[in-house]
């Protein structure tokens, strides 16, 4: 479709109109000449914003930390910290109030109080109140003005029950306390009436992620019930009062389960004649016109109409940035003209089916409110059926032409306190300031004709970037999780359930020598979410047999270490592709043999994906040597393969570690016998038929599931093993260490160990930081997948000024979580591997009990080896659940006095593997890249998941020997490095390369 929205029909009226509107907005238009006259500071620190991309960014970020900040002094060292920067270019007047030494002085403090005042004025201009009685006040004066409001309240970040039900709480009372102060309003015909009917006088805006703190796509149908028993609620109350309630849209993953949540409760006998409802839609997404269709269809089914809001969206750098990390295409257009040429057809849609739906036109550019206008008037529309909207503080000028043309406009109010509400600021300081926003431009004096031109946009062409072009540079991009807001992937998830169901209880045999073996042990692999279910017999190899596969690795490294990297690199990259193919399936297997919850299985699968791809980019890489040729002499710097590669994989990672490792050991060209942890040796065959499908030879790679203490221990020792990949516990991990240092009889080479034993992990969190992220990722950390995750977070360092305020917070988001069954999509936190990990994890909460403060212990299932989250507090930094690696759902929270103390308690530790830091302190994040003594530190965000070539993972001090997985110099553990030179003078001439 191209844009051009019926020309002929509507244009010639529609720039009419504009210029008429944009004629009264410009009364005023010298905003940037009046820069050198007497500016308020709000509106100079948005006029430098604007001229400065650097100062932008920094003041942004400045004014996002100001509310967690509680002193003169902090505010002004915040300040010098942000705008200080070499890099950033600042004003005169900014330059001169910067000059000061202590954050203390007098200098300091006149500082803080301008900038501060500066910032609580900006945010009064587009922030309607910060409590009922303000913002009652501020709708009788917009009544004044003959324009109607919707209200919104701000800080729905919900993340625990207890601030959902606040949240639901909050609108019922601020329903009740609008609608008693509206019977003392007068009646105002433009807005309170329309066509002989009578228009609800208060409105609020609602959002449904905040009706419930797990609100998730994947749980569609939990989600629905939590959330439909308070819409309902909301809905009751506002009908018995007589107010109307419109539904915001938010992220993208949220739009279609928020449509499909609100078109089932407004068929409901209840509320299907309902018409003082509304709901929203973005132009920005690219599937929104559809949107439109498919829910004027509804209307016409429904047979009552209810107001859409069209805006243009307010979440773009976000999806942007959020789609670019997961390798997901873009679900917004990635252009302005597209927005708008978008933002036209749905306006056309919507009123052209004016009996069907009120339309509500969200839009702070004259053009596209001409363009309803011009519509509406052509079409002769009834004045009920359609309305203007702008957002408080904005547009304000445009919102007067538009009540001056007699139509009905409605302001939406937020309202609340500064904190929750600088979120909201921010977007609206960045779309105030942004390039392409209409108010810039109409600021900056661009041609009329400039502002007001068609967007001439074909949608249908309108360029899709694809993950590759969010790349940034990295030639790499790595495997897309599954996208569980699309109904689809979840279908094709049940499916690969059902399928897998059908499929438990089978024997696993080992592999050796490319043929599947018989063996006199047979293990059962249970579920752990419900061990009485069988997942798989797996058949354990001998002593015996792990020879005959020793021997057959040996016979078979010849013939490998010469088969040309390009075909062992296609392998790997058919294995990768049959794992795409089985994504869904190899999930479910994880799911169920591990107690992983889908989410995270599903990403594991990514892992395994990328690791194959990546390894296969790299051996290719390193196969190339380097030349440091001289004059008559060639030097090459070469690679060849160890020789045999005994793998033992762990089972918290059973299909990406056993993966990684594996594939890593065959693409530089040895020979590799996999041995798996014994409770995850299913997924680990599964493994090895995809391995089988894409094309290894026989012999090249054999799986040896067995028992760790005689196999695994028979394989380390062998004089014919030239390296050992190892991930596990410190304890395996040094014993393996040792006894690969010790020569056997015959054997020619020193054994080369590569070991992961774990870590003790940290996350502090300074005085600075934003606390709803902080707590949302400190809980992430430790409980996601209860727990059991190398990298997980088992300690939190807290500066003991938000100590209180951070511990009651996240033990009220971990009372929220869902504990259940991994394969149940509403469960957060999931079983533990198996009786022995239970159990030892109740003797360490049993001694975290005798040395400190039980804040949160959450009961669990009995039918599978659950242990519910358990929070402590006041943890002594040096007592034994601060100390030693729990591996299960234990968190220790440690006070400290401030960032300093915070950073040396975290670094207390034998491990090195992750850390993280929330903070907001420039300075503080500096200390923490230079000294904070972790493999892989995390900043304001949560400590797990890293991603292969973007954030390669592995520790040091007792977390492990050997280079990162997932990194450039991976590989090199697996290879010897070789140096051939030649001489290639004769009888003292050498070719010259360019010679005549």
């Amino acid at each position: 479709m191209v844009l051009q929205v019926q020309t002929s029909t509507y244009e010639a009226k529609t720039q009419e109109i504009a210029r008429q509107l944009l004629a009264a907005t410009q009364e005023n238009r010298s905003f940037l000449a009046s820069l050198r006259d007497q500016m308020r500071w709000d509106d100079k620190l948005l006029a430098w914003a604007m001229s400065n991309p650097g100062l932008r960014v920094q003041l942004f970020r400045f004014i996002d930390t100001l509310p967690a900040l509680h002193s003169k002094a902090e505010i002004a060292a915040h300040l010098q910290e942000y705008l200080g920067d070499e890099s950033v270019e600042l004003p005169a007047a900014l330059k001169g109030m910067l000059n000061f030494a202590n954050p203390d002085s007098m200098p300091g403090q006149v500082a803080a109080t301008t900038v501060s005042t500066a910032v609580e004025t900006l945010a009064h201009k587009y922030i309607s109140g910060e409590n009922i009685k303000q913002v009652i006040k501020t709708v009788e004066r917009l009544r004044k003005e003959k324009m109607a409001f919707t209200i919104d309240l701000l800080g729905e970040a919900v993340i625990t029950e207890i601030e959902a039900q606040s949240y639901l709480e909050r609108y019922l009372e601020l329903i009740t306390q609008l609608t008693e102060a509206s019977k003392n309003w007068a009646n105002i015909p433009a807005i309170d009436e329309a066509d002989g009917e009578q228009i609800a006088k208060v409105q609020v805006s609602v959002k449904l992620t905040a009706f419930y703190s797990q609100f998730d796509p994947l749980d569609a149908k939990g989600s629905e019930e939590k959330v439909s028993d308070r819409i309902r609620i909301l809905l009751r109350h506002a009908k018995e009062l007589g107010a109307a309630i419109h539904f915001d849209m938010e992220q993208y993953a949220y739009k279609d389960l928020t449509l499909n949540i609100l078109q089932k409760i407004l068929l409901e006998d209840e509320f299907r004649q309902r018409t003082d409802i509304g709901m929203t839609i973005q132009a920005y997404l690219r599937d929104s016109e559809q949107d439109a269709r498919n829910i004027i269809a509804w209307l016409k089914q429904r047979g009552y109409p209810l107001t859409i809001r069209l805006v243009k969206g307010a979440y773009w750098d976000q999806e942007t940035i959020k789609a670019a990390q997961k390798h997901w295409n873009q679900p917004v257009f990635n252009d302005k003209a597209a927005t708008d040429a978008n933002f036209e057809a749905i306006t056309q849609l919507l009123l052209e089916n004016h009996q069907y739906v009120y339309s509500a036109i969200g839009s702070h550019n004259v053009r596209s409110q001409a363009l309803a206008m011009a519509i509406a008037e052509t079409l002769n529309i009834p004045r009920r059926r359609f309305e203007m909207q702008v957002l408080y503080g904005m547009g304000d000028k445009l919102a007067k032409g538009l009540v001056d043309r007699g139509y009905r406009v409605r302001v939406y109010c937020p309202y609340g306190e500064l904190l929750p509400g600088m979120a909201y600021l921010i977007r609206r300081l960045l779309e105030n300031t942004a390039n392409s926003s209409f108010l810039r431009q109409n600021l900056e004096n661009r041609p009329v004709e400039e502002l007001l031109a068609a967007p001439k946009v074909d949608l249908a062409q309108a360029k899709v970037h694809s993950p590759e072009a969010f790349s940034q540079g990295r030639h790499f991009v790595g495997a897309a999780d599954t996208d569980y807001a699309e109904e689809e992937d979840r279908t094709k998830a049940a499916r690969a359930f059902a399928v897998v169901r059908g499929e438990l209880g089978k024997t696993y045999l080992p592999l050796i020598n490319g043929e599947y073996v018989q063996t006199a042990e047979v293990i059962d692999s249970v579920n752990p979410s419900n061990f009485s279910e069988v997942i798989g017999k797996v058949g354990l190899i001998s002593v015996e047999q792990a020879e005959q596969a020793m021997q057959a690795a040996k016979a078979a490294f010849p013939g490998w270490r010469r088969t040309p990297v390009k075909e062992r690199a296609a392998i790997l990259r058919k294995a990768a592709d049959l794992m795409e193919q089985r994504r869904a399936e190899l999930s479910a297997w994880i799911v169920l043999e591990v107690g992983k919850p889908v989410k995270e299985a599903d990403a594991e699968v990514s892992e395994a994906i990328d690791f194959c791809r990546y390894y296969a980019d790299e051996m290719e890489r390193l196969y190339q040597g380097i030349n440091y040729d001289v004059a008559g002499e060639t030097n090459r710097y070469i690679y060849q393969p160890r020789g045999i590669a005994v793998v033992i994989s762990p089972w918290n990672f059973p299909l990406a570690i056993a993966c990684g490792m594996t594939v890593a050991a065959l693409v530089t060209g040895n020979c590799t016998l996999l041995k798996p942890a014994e409770t995850s040796s299913v997924i680990t065959a599964k493994l090895t038929e995809i391995l089988i499908d894409a094309g290894i030879p026989k012999g090249v790679f054999q799986y040896v599931p067995g028992k760790g203490s005689q196999v695994g221990a028979y394989l380390v020792s062998h004089a014919d093993t030239h390296l050992i990949a190892f991930t596990g516990s410190q304890e395996v991990g040094c014993r393996i260490y040792a006894e690969a240092a010790t020569l056997k009889p015959l054997q020619r080479h020193m054994k080369r160990v590569i070991a992961e034993m774990g870590g003790k992990n940290a996350i502090i969190v300074d005085e600075s930081a934003d606390l709803d992220q902080a707590v949302v990722g400190v809980v992430q950390s430790a409980f996601g997948y209860s727990g059991q995750k190398c990298s997980a977070c088992s300690r939190v360092v807290v500066v003991e000024a938000i100590y209180d305020a951070f511990i009651r917070r996240v033990v009220e988001a971990t009372k929220s979580l869902n504990i259940g069954e991994a394969e149940l999509p509403s469960s957060q936190v999931g079983p533990v591997i198996d009786a022995n990990a239970r159990d030892r994890i109740r003797e360490y909460i049993e001694k975290g009990k005798a040395e400190s403060q039980v804040a949160l212990e959450l009961s669990a299932p009995n039918h599978g080896y659950f242990v519910g989250p358990v929070i402590f507090g006041e943890v002594p930094p040096n007592g034994t659940i601060a100390q030693q690696e729990i591996f299960g759902p234990v968190l220790a929270v440690i006070k400290a006095k401030d960032f300093a103390q915070a950073l040396a308690i975290a670094n207390d530790t034998d491990y090195a593997l992750t850390g993280g830091l929330y903070s907001r302190t420039p300075s503080h994040i500096q200390q923490a890249q230079e000294e904070f003594e972790v493999g892989n530190l995390y900043i304001n965000r949560n400590i797990t998941g890293a991603i292969v070539a973007r954030q390669p993972f592995g520790g040091f001090k007792l977390s492990g020997v050997g280079s990162k997985a997932g990194g450039p110099d991976y590989l090199l553990q697996f290879l010897e490095p070789r140096t051939i030179t030649e001489n290639i003078q004769r009888q003292g001439f050498a070719p010259i390369e360019g010679a005549e």
